[in-house]
């Protein structure tokens, strides 16, 4: 694997744990930190998934 695809497999990663994580709060699922102004707020939850899809995509390049 490339220098390239091996940066883009890790950023990928950390770009869906950043949108699982969003998701979440949006949800309501996760509610931490206590002060977010993410909590409970339904347009997070869509915000969350167009990252974590956008960070699935990049595996799914890196991995090809």
């Amino acid at each position: 694997m490339s220098a390239v695809k091996t940066l883009a497999l890790v950023a990928g990663v950390l770009i869906l744990a950043f949108g699982l994580l969003f998701a979440g709060q949006g949800a309501g699922l996760i509610l931490w930190p206590a002060s977010s102004f993410m909590l409970k707020q339904g347009s997070w939850v869509l915000y969350g998934a167009i990252v974590g899809l956008a960070g699935a995509g990049l595996i799914w390049w890196a991995r090809r």
